[in-house]
């Protein structure tokens, strides 16, 4: 069960468009970048002391993130991916923004300064990147 005074619950009564498993999905999505994908430059967070210890942050730009999010939605979702994202109200990579700048609001995600929200506007169109570019792969495993 999900701590009552969490964070994204307490951000849900002020900005309902998105429910929980929409923030839930981009934070995996984010951890897919970071860490299937290789995405993001390696930056020292400005808030840390920088210490021997100090491991830096992968920074994922907007763009890199909507990318990350198409590849995992697909691989979660299949064919589904761009009919579930709807149910969660997102129809559109600025949608991914919003999620992502309320986290950064809340302090759950961090931004550099050259980060902006319109960083995911009109990085793919839902139709071609989940639809017409689907493509159906066997899988790797044998029977």
């Amino acid at each position: 069960m999900i701590d009552p005074s969490h964070p994204i619950l307490e951000l849900l009564k002020e900005d309902s468009r998105y429910p929980f498993d929409a923030y839930v999905f981009v934070f995996e999505s984010l951890n897919f970048a970071q860490n299937e994908l290789r995405m993001g430059e390696e930056v020292l967070a400005e808030e840390t002391e920088v210490s021997e210890d100090s491991v830096p942050e992968r920074h994922v730009s907007g763009q890199q993130l909507c990318e990350a999010i198409r590849q995992f939605a697909v691989r979660q979702y299949g064919y589904m991916a761009k009919d579930v994202l709807a149910n969660w109200g997102i129809h559109g990579t600025g949608d991914f923004g919003e999620i992502v700048f309320n986290l950064i609001r809340i302090n759950q995600m961090r931004k550099t300064p050259e980060d902006r929200r319109e960083d995911f506007d009109n990085v793919y169109d839902f139709e071609t990147a989940f639809r017409q570019e689907f493509k159906i792969t066997p899988s790797e495993e044998e029977p």
